[in-house]
């Protein structure tokens, strides 16, 4: 399959290979995120270069099982019978000493099982990088899955700490990017494709364009037996121990609760800690998000927690609480009763609000907004004359002020009525906006003004 998106790491990735000094690289990100894929695509790019590539898979089998496999790798590589070596240090050894005379590219892939196999791992790479950074040409890649360990790489206690030249922590493509799978789709179908899968290439790449997207979405995750169907789980328990008070959890945010002691009471978890280790290893895992309003980023009352990875928030909002009735159903109509109503009223306009604020990240990283954007996120408000309080969804901050958007999924048109009456609901809370934006799935009719800023769905997918 041709690689897609990632241009930027791509780029950086392939100018550090072609570097003439030694480089050590670090590359992690949670599974199914396209670490390796890069890897091996900035590798292909490569080929008209004499740089020898060994991308070395580490097992989860015994130390000299992997280094007699690497060491055949070696030789097959360049071209000399396969070293006999002691030790997987020895085989590493043993290709620092034949880069000091050439290029080579060494991948050590899913690092984080050398560590638990080899005693001192992380020393013997950090003596490889001190010993012969100045006399080899070696660009040393390590590349892994596990979040913890690969971060623990970073920490001042770990040998490892202060020696990558680059480190390349790799996160969900946006809508965008992800789009780029399923190009034949209309823009609609993009987003709404983007919210249930988000932006991991791996499910992206699983996307049939030629079925719609509900034959998607029945064939990929809600059928029983599904693709997707452990996704999931497979993730949570290669991460976590006590998966069922995580699946209590994301079934409690999913289903409205953001805040901690809604989330809490919901899900059934009598201590308050517990739920603080739950909520901070699924944040750590790229799974949920802390969102803090961008006027009030240090009040704890204000926080709430969402579940940012788009498959789970899926799969926990219509599959995992209906287990019981998909089993007595039709495929279709599980879906046309569990699903699809909510999902185009509900679940698509909140992602649309997402994919709206990473359109005008988009445009304020190309230098592309006149003010530039200094903050953007939800805008809290407290009212107390009226007695209410709520959240702006898509707010703006530069140099003048506040710009507040109102972002539609509907079917039809935004009209002046419409425009006036969200205004109108911004002033009487007593706030400040300097400009308003609007940014419609299906356009705009009869306006009387011009000077707001207006965009279309289109115009999100031509930049």
């Amino acid at each position: 399959m041709k690689f897609l998106g990632r241009e930027q790491e791509l780029n950086l990735l392939e100018g550090l290979f072609r570097e003439d000094a030694f480089q050590s690289v670090l590359i992690y990100g949670r599974r199914r995120i396209g670490k390796s894929e890069l890897i091996k695509q900035a590798i292909r790019n490569m080929k008209d270069s004499e740089i020898k590539i060994v991308y070395f898979e580490c097992k989860q089998t015994t130390e000299m099982d992997n280094a007699e496999q690497l060491s055949e790798l070696t030789g097959s590589v360049l071209g000399f019978p396969p070293p006999q070596v002691k030790s997987f240090e020895h085989a590493l050894n043993l290709i620092v000493e034949e880069s000091k005379q050439k290029p080579i590219i060494l991948v050590l892939d899913e690092y984080p099982y050398l560590t638990k196999l080899v005693k001192g791992m992380d020393s013997i790479v950090q003596a490889l990088i001190d010993m012969n950074r100045h006399e080899s040409k070696m660009k040393l890649v390590l590349c892994g899955s596990s979040m913890d360990t690969m971060e623990n790489l970073l920490e001042t206690h770990n040998p490892l700490y202060g020696r990558m030249d680059r480190v390349m922590k790799l996160g969900p493509m946006d809508y965008y990017e992800s789009s780029l799978f399923y190009a034949n789709y209309s823009e609609e179908d993009k987003v709404r494709m983007y919210s249930c899968l988000g932006g991991i290439p791996y499910y992206n790449s699983l996307v049939d364009s030629t079925k719609s997207v509900k034959e998607n979405i029945i064939h990929l995750i809600t059928a029983p037996n599904s693709r997707m169907e452990n996704e999931i789980n497979l993730y949570l328990r290669n991460e976590i121990s006590k998966v069922e008070n995580t699946n209590a959890v994301f079934e409690a945010i999913a289903t409205g609760s953001h805040k901690f002691n809604d989330i809490q009471s919901k899900a059934h978890i009598r201590s308050a800690q517990t739920l603080v280790d739950i909520l901070d290893k699924l944040i750590h895992m790229e799974l949920v998000e802390k969102e803090t309003p961008i006027n009030a980023e240090d009040n704890r009352k204000r926080a709430n927690y969402v579940i940012s990875d788009h498959l789970s928030r899926f799969y926990y909002t219509y599959v995992s609480r209906h287990l019981s009735e998909r089993n007595l159903m039709s495929e279709s109509r599980f879906y046309q009763e569990f699903v699809e109503k909510d999902f185009e009223e509900k679940f698509v306009p909140r992602v649309f609000e997402q994919v709206a604020k990473q359109y005008l990240t988009r445009l304020n990283r190309a230098d592309r907004l006149d003010p530039f954007i200094t903050k953007l996120g939800k805008y809290y408000y407290d009212d107390p004359v009226n007695h209410k309080n709520g959240e702006f969804d898509v707010v703006t901050e530069d140099k003048n002020g506040y710009i507040f958007y109102e972002v539609k999924f509907t079917k039809h048109p935004l009209t002046q009525a419409v425009i006036d009456e969200e205004i109108a609901q911004v002033e009487a809370c007593g706030l400040k906006s300097y400009r308003y934006g609007f940014i419609s799935r299906s356009g705009f009719e009869k306006l009387k003004k011009n000077d707001y800023i207006l965009i279309e769905l289109k115009d999100m997918f031509r930049i």
